[in-house]
């Protein structure tokens, strides 16, 4: 099984597409209020033109707030789409990680240039890495050269098809994880280009373990969740049930049929994700969260600089065009030229989309509960939110 946004592994990386660079100007501000029956046409035309079982939509703009839905959360009932639904995140996940590793950044608990074999020793070494070179920061930029554990063809084999249904109720551990990608060699020297691997992430939170002495979730809980209260969002664990109202995550686990069969991949052990891609939330939760993140609200000015500094997400395996990664961030520039910021996921069942503008102020979360339904869904939101009518 794999995780999140990269945690489909090849297949969803192929379906996104799915050397440092500089701080991403921050989008000028639309001249017109956004089109909100735009918004919601392309939350219709996600379900009755691109199949989707349901999705839902939450905007924040300024004091003003909007929510939008289609479809269902459960297609054998026709139960619709809610607000206040709990669903997967995915790799949105990586945004709550990278902020966890910030906060203790800015305790004086860890340093961005602390190396991984300071914290983790004789863990990464052999098959051409060593971890006296890699840096926690080339963990959170994803430019570490560590070879991404979803992609590991065997790793990648339990969740399809059938496979699926024997796995779903696995359990990893992080060592467990981390070995599967390094028994792949590096594709690159740390620093020298970018590479999309939830490794990075299960190692940055083995190294917020070791600095802390604590479970990451109880550091991830102290942190982020309870000083935001964020009520409905927490990282599950072993536990396979979602704990509140929650849509059914649809998924074709993979199938290569032309007109595949869809199954309820709603029940599952993401222990395969955990840091880089186990998080359950809500839209409210979303933005609550990103809103703080991307306003400097949860971070000191010197960790958000760091936030926001970028490099091109150019490298050997293609990812999100038009996008740049920051520590847990990444930017994303629309058709009309507006930049938007937040952080994505997928995983079985399950679309996540949280981007916006650089101060938070502005911002649209949106989720669909089926996995077959790609980037273009989001894409159109963000055109139809951020771009003036007349730039689309």
């Amino acid at each position: 099984m794999n995780s999140s946004f990269s945690a489909k592994a090849g297949p969803l990386i192929a379906a996104m597409t799915l050397a440092c660079g500089a701080l991403s100007a921050p989008a000028a501000a639309a001249p017109s209020r956004p089109d909100r029956a735009a918004v919601q046409r392309a939350l219709d035309d996600a379900v009755a033109k691109g199949g989707a079982p349901g999705i839902v939509a939450e905007v924040s703009d300024g004091p003003g707030g909007w929510f939008g839905s289609a479809g269902a959360s459960d297609t054998a009932t026709g139960q619709k789409r809610r607000q206040s639904e709990q669903f997967r995140i995915g790799s949105a996940t990586k945004a709550f990680t990278a902020a966890v590793v910030l906060r203790l950044v800015a305790e004086g608990r860890l340093g961005l240039d602390d190396t991984v074999e300071q914290w983790l020793p004789g863990l990464v070494a052999g098959s051409g890495y060593d971890g006296r070179e890699i840096t926690l920061r080339q963990l959170l930029n994803h430019t570490s050269g560590v070879f991404n554990y979803g992609n590991d063809a065997e790793f990648f084999k339990k969740g399809v098809g059938a496979e699926w249904f024997r796995n779903r109720y696995a359990t990893y551990t992080p060592e467990q994880l981390v070995r599967i990608g390094l028994a792949h060699p590096p594709l690159f020297a740390p620093g020298e280009a970018f590479l999309y691997s939830n490794t990075n992430y299960v190692l940055a939170a083995m190294i917020v373990e070791k600095a802390t002495g604590r479970d990451f979730g109880a550091e991830l809980d102290r942190l982020v969740l309870r000083p935001l209260k964020l009520d409905r969002t927490y990282l599950p664990g072993t536990g396979p049930t979602l704990r509140g109202p929650h849509p059914r995550h649809y998924s074709t686990l993979f199938s290569s049929d032309t007109q595949p069969a869809i199954h309820d991949a709603t029940e599952m052990n993401q222990s395969f994700a955990w840091a880089a891609g186990g998080i359950v939330s809500t839209t409210g939760d979303l933005q609550r969260f990103f809103g703080a993140l991307l306003g400097g609200r949860l971070l000191p000015a010197e960790q958000q600089r760091e936030m926001f500094t970028t490099v091109e997400t150019r490298g050997p395996v293609p990812w999100i065009p038009d996008t740049r990664y920051g520590l847990g961030v990444f930017s994303q520039t629309l058709p009309c030229g507006a930049t938007v910021w937040g952080n994505a996921g997928a995983t079985y069942g399950s679309w996540t989309y949280t981007m916006g503008s650089h101060d938070g102020k502005h911002l649209l979360t949106s989720q669909v509960n089926g996995d077959w339904s790609g980037l273009g869904v989001f894409n159109g939101l963000l055109t139809a939110e951020f771009c003036p009518t007349g730039s689309r």
